[in-house]
């Protein structure tokens, strides 16, 4: 069977379930949760962490600023010729570290945490969408702040950059809801949500958006996820035509980062998507742990190169 018509068949049964997806839903994994692998493990919703993490990396490899700035230009040239008007671009950072990824894993802490068979782990604090009592929730994350900075909650409600990206995306998500729910609505607009990234904490910006499912939802659990991938706060505005730009400027395959991830247990559904994400080198044989770690942010016409680049920078960390 192909994706759909699985996870269809396990939501008809009400069998719960875990499931993985990648960005370009080429690679998933549909497992039902009592034969889940030791190799995969999840957490959601962790309160705390015992941990000593800071330690964490011994080196960290960031894209040259250089070649960040030639792929900005590209997409701000997209966005003059009309083609997007917000693009999320991301970059590889390649990282060292003392620890194996199912360590990496047991160290940090997130809202929705995964370690894949050794393959990758996320610790992610974006949701991508909650259903529950036949209602749909989205909760699109865009505009982010080191909380270090004075003034940092009045700051990123009032950047006017911020705000014109956020309203796109929760725009393009109010927009994606529509194709599988109805009465939609934006239920909260912009509030903020706090984000522990490794020794420090960044503010990120938050929206709730909801609609209303059938009560036979749970049948067409397939057709609904499949219908929002890939998301709009990793892609942009209009979502076809900027897929394909972000294909012709990243110039690497995101593989499962991006993607998304989530639990059916029978009732309701919890899924995330896949950021804050290391995979291990293909081919790594000499070193075991040289990792890489994907990241990015979101540009628009008013984006500033040196903001955007340091974001990117900011979100290479374990929380």
């Amino acid at each position: 069977m192909n994706l759909i018509s699985t996870l269809n068949s396990f939501g008809n049964t009400k069998k719960p379930f875990f499931f993985c997806i990648s960005y370009d839903l080429k690679a998933w994994d549909v497992i039902p949760l009592d034969k889940l692998p030791k190799t995969i493990r999840y957490s959601i919703n962790e309160s705390k962490n015992t941990h000593q993490n800071h330690k964490i990396f011994i080196s960290k490899k960031h894209l040259t600023f250089q070649t960040y700035k030639k792929k900005f230009n590209k997409v701000i040239s997209q966005i003059q010729e009309g083609n997007t008007y917000l693009l999320n671009l991301t970059t590889k950072t390649n990282i060292k570290s003392k620890n194996s990824l199912l360590e990496i894993y047991e160290h940090s802490s997130a809202k929705y945490k995964i370690y894949y068979k050794n393959k990758f782990v996320s610790f992610s604090p974006e949701t991508f969408i909650k259903i529950s009592n036949n209602k749909i929730y989205t909760f699109p994350m865009k505009g982010t702040i080191n909380s270090k900075v004075e003034d940092a909650h009045e700051k990123i409600l009032n950047d006017q950059k911020e705000l014109a990206e956020h309203t796109m995306i929760v725009d393009l998500l109010r927009n994606d809801l529509n194709i599988v729910s109805k009465n939609v609505k934006v239920d909260e607009f912009r509030y903020v949500e706090t984000i522990k990234a490794g020794e420090n904490k960044l503010l990120q910006v938050s929206s709730k958006i909801s609609g209303e499912l059938a009560n036979n939802w749970h049948e067409t659990i397939g057709d609904i996820l499949v219908n929002l991938l890939p998301a709009g706060s990793i892609t942009g505005t209009p979502k076809r035509k900027t897929v394909e730009i972000i294909h012709e400027i990243e110039k690497y395959d995101r593989g499962f980062f991006t993607g998304i991830w989530g639990i059916y247990d029978g009732t309701s559904l919890d899924t995330a998507v896949l950021i804050r994400f290391i995979e291990r080198k293909k081919n790594n044989t000499n070193n075991k742990n040289q990792y890489i770690y994907k990241s990015g942010g979101g540009i628009t016409l008013d984006s500033d190169i040196n903001n955007e680049y340091n974001e990117m920078i900011e979100k290479v960390y374990i929380p």
